[in-house]
C-alpha cells in the first residue's frame, strides 16, 4: 500500500501520538537545525522517544514530497490505517445517541480538512461523503484538520439519498441546513439521534438530498452575509445539538432563596 504523506506540525504529531507504529519515517528542514523552535523540538522528543527515525533534509526535497504545500518544515511518511469503513460499522459502537455529519458536494481539501476539525471536536461520530461529490483524505485534507484525520471515520459511500434513507430505517433523524429552511435549528429538537447534512457553499444541497431530509432548517443570520462557510455551518449545527444534549441531560439548577 502506498505511504501516506503527512506534513504540519500538527498532522504529524497527531500521527505519532495516535499511530506511531505506522511513522516510517519523518522529515525536518535541515535549515531549522541549531534554531531554537520549541515546537520542533517537541515534536523530536516524542518521535525519538517513539523510536521513529527522524533525517534532516534541505527545503527542496520537503517542496517535492508535498507538491509545494506549506509544510511547516516537517513531513512523515507513514502507512495509512484502517478507521471503520462503513457506517454499520460506526453505528454499531456508539454508545448513545448517534450524531453524524453528511456533506454533500463538498470537493475542497481545505473545507473538508476544516470540518473533520469540527466534527472531532463536537464529539460527532463519523463524517459521511458521496463518492462521485467529495475529496479524498489526501494530505492537504489531513495538514487542516489537525490531527482530526487520525481519528474521525470519514465514510464515502456510492449512494448517498440510499444511505440517508437507510440511517432512518435506524430512526436516525436526518436534518439538512439550507437558508430556505422553515424554520431555524434553534427551533428544532436536536437532543436524539440525529444526522446533519450540509451542502457546498453557494451550492447548497442537491434536490434529492433535499428530498429525502426529515427536515430543512436554517442557521439565523443577523449580519450582511448571507452564507457561512461549510466547515463554519457543521460547527454551528453540531455544537447546537451537543448543547441541546447537554441540557436534557443535565439538572436545572435551582437559584437560592434570597
Amino acid at each position: 500500500m502506498k505511504p501516506q504523506v503527512l506534513f504540519g506540525f500538527h498532522a504529524v504529531a497527531s500521527r505519532l501520538k495516535a499511530r506511531a507504529d505506522t511513522v516510517e519515517e519523518m522529515f525536518v528542514s535541515a535549515a531549522r537545525e541549531g534554531r531554537s523552535d520549541g515546537r520542533l523540538d517537541r515534536l523530536l522528543a516524542i518521535a525519538k522517544e517513539k523510536k521513529v527515525r527522524v533525517l534532516a533534509v534541505d527545503n527542496k526535497r520537503l517542496d517535492g514530497m508535498t507538491g509545494n504545500a506549506r509544510h511547516q518544515g516537517v513531513v512523515a511518511m507513514a502507512r495509512p490505517f484502517q478507521l471503520p469503513q462503513f457506517v454499520d460499522d460506526v453505528l454499531e459502537t456508539v454508545e448513545g445517541q448517534p450524531l453524524l455529519l453528511v456533506l454533500d458536494g463538498v470537493t475542497d481539501p481545505h473545507n473538508l480538512g476544516a470540518c473533520l476539525r469540527v466534527a472531532d471536536a463536537a464529539g460527532a461520530h463519523a463524517v459521511i461523503a458521496p463518492k462521485d461529490r467529495s475529496v479524498g483524505l489526501n494530505a492537504t485534507v489531513m495538514k487542516v484538520a489537525s490531527g482530526a484525520g487520525e481519528n474521525m471515520p470519514y465514510i464515502v459511500v456510492t449512494n448517498l439519498a440510499r444511505t440517508l434513507r437507510e440511517l432512518k430505517d435506524r430512526n436516525i433523524w436526518v436534518i439538512g441546513a439550507d437558508e430556505g429552511g422553515e424554520h431555524t435549528l434553534y427551533e428544532s429538537k436536536l437532543a436524539g439521534p440525529l444526522a446533519w447534512i450540509l451542502g457546498a457553499e453557494g451550492e447548497g444541497l442537491r434536490r434529492l438530498t433535499r428530498e429525502t431530509c426529515d427536515e430543512i432548517v436554517s442557521i439565523p443570520m443577523s449580519g450582511s452575509v448571507e452564507s457561512l462557510n461549510v466547515s463554519v455551518a457543521s460547527g454551528v449545527c453540531l455544537f447546537e445539538a451537543r448543547r441541546q444534549r447537554l441540557a436534557m441531560s443535565t439538572p436545572a439548577k435551582i437559584a437560592p432563596p434570597r
